[in-house]
């Protein structure tokens, strides 16, 4: 499995650092009223009541403004359980989302980005059962790790050995979601993990890059 590129904070993208202080700010904002800083201890609360992914919307609950049952699907994924959430959804980011960006571009990066959230929205709420609300971008990252692992399959000649690597690096995906489940004793939300990274490897898929590369195919080698 290839390695994206090592980087720093201060050699991220523009790009990258804007998803950063996206996901950030909410949540310092939220983090300085539990601290009794600025506002109201009560904050926090009402901005998961107002902007978490709660699947029983989906199911009759009654919304708390009209819009709710469609805003919910993008801004679950700008909202965090902690701080510690937070920082464990930033690190993904600023290990996995270079790649990307340089692979897809900007405007890319951010149809991909959102159509991961939205894949995770759907992903949780056509498979969960639970009445608990759902937050984190960790439904994106999973999109970024599926339109990765399409990224590298591509880059492999031969239909089986472009399967046995596609086949091991889902399962490592997909064990890895599985570990993180049983670690936090069945809270984590792997249908969004789910929806996001099938949504990341649809986008991939079915991207069309400028230079003349077609998802699947390895790009031409020059001839000497």
């Amino acid at each position: 499995m290839a390695q994206p590129p090592s980087r720093t904070l201060l050699t991220l993208p523009a790009a990258i650092w804007a998803v950063v202080l996206l996901c950030t700010l909410p949540e310092l904002v939220l983090l300085g009223a539990d601290w009794g800083l600025w506002g109201s201890a009560r904050w926090r609360p009402a901005a998961y009541q107002n902007g978490a992914f709660w699947a029983g919307l989906l199911h009759g609950w009654r919304p708390n403004y009209a819009a709710q049952p469609i805003v919910m699907f993008a801004s679950y994924g700008w909202l965090h359980a902690g701080p510690g959430h937070l920082l464990g959804n930033l690190g993904v980011l600023v290990w996995l989302g270079p790649r990307m960006l340089e692979r897809f571009g900007p405007r890319g990066f951010a149809a991909l980005w959102g159509i991961c959230l939205l894949g995770g929205a759907a992903g949780f709420g056509l498979l969960t059962s639970s009445p608990a609300p759902m937050v984190g971008a960790s439904g994106a990252l999973f999109g970024l790790a599926g339109a990765w692992l399409v990224e590298e399959v591509c880059q492999i000649r031969g239909l089986w050995p472009r399967m046995l690597k596609g086949a091991g690096m889902l399962a490592a995906l997909l064990a890895l979601n599985a570990a993180a489940w049983v670690l936090q004793g069945g809270r984590l939300a792997w249908e969004t993990h789910l929806g996001g990274m099938a949504a990341g490897m649809a986008f991939a898929m079915l991207w069309r890059p400028g230079n003349g590369r077609t998802p699947g195919r390895p790009p031409a080698q020059e001839e000497t």
